[in-house]
């Protein structure tokens, strides 16, 4: 018997393939190159803008003014401790996210910014300003332990369960205990990524016997 019908896809999403480790060296690639935008944004911010940015793009909990930072705020930090801290795990979730697939990455990171910011904008304190790409992180994270649930895909489960234990110490930030850190941004971003790994989730390709002269083939559809 035989296999026919490979789908690159799937063909990356096999760990341990040819295509898999193309994908992934492709995936950190890219997520190494978003860091320095990251930095050039805090480097304008802290210098030309005095940290303005910070108040002109994050998240305003139940201020109309603040909705758009539920697009910008991702890209903003407090500090550079802040951006620090976010960007090696952001490289690290970020390849893994994004070797599953470019457009499923793109309306992935689109859905853990919609429910993170927005959930951030209703639940937040009215007199803060949200701003880090925390939710995010915690998206993808959310993200890749869904995804090795609903897809079987134990290798996304077993890098983010790792991922967690490494950043422990980020991951307790889910739950209140400090009041400088947005909680309910972290939380609903793991949410997010859960939300997005069900509603973008790859479907397992069915396999049916189709008769040949040379005998019987399993034929993925």
């Amino acid at each position: 018997m035989s296999y026919g019908g490979t789908d690159p896809q799937s063909e990356a999403a096999k760990f341990g393939t040819d295509a898999f480790y193309a994908s992934l060296g492709r995936a950190f690639v890219t997520m190494c190159a978003v860091i320095p935008l990251l930095f050039l944004v805090e480097a304008i911010d802290k210098g030309i803008g005095s940290g303005q940015l910070d108040v002109a793009g994050g998240i305003i909990p139940h201020h109309v003014n603040g909705l758009d930072g539920i697009l910008f705020s991702p890209f903003l930090h407090a500090g550079w401790d802040h951006l620090y801290g976010n960007a090696v795990p952001l490289i690290l979730v970020g390849t893994f996210a994004l070797a599953g697939g470019v457009r499923r990455f793109i309306w992935s990171t689109a859905l853990i910014m919609l429910v993170s910011g927005l959930g951030v904008w209703f639940v937040g304190d009215p007199n803060s300003v949200v701003v880090g790409a925390s939710g995010v992180i915690f998206g993808y994270l959310g993200l890749l332990l869904t995804r090795g649930l609903v897809e079987r895909s134990w290798w996304n489960f077993a890098v983010a369960l790792f991922i967690g234990l490494l950043y422990w110490y980020q991951v307790y930030n889910i739950l209140p205990t400090d009041a400088a850190i947005s909680w309910q941004g972290h939380l609903l971003g793991l949410l997010g990524g859960a939300l997005a790994a069900v509603l973008l989730r790859r479907k397992r390709p069915k396999r049916v016997l189709a008769p040949s002269s040379a005998g019987t083939t399993l034929t993925d559809l």
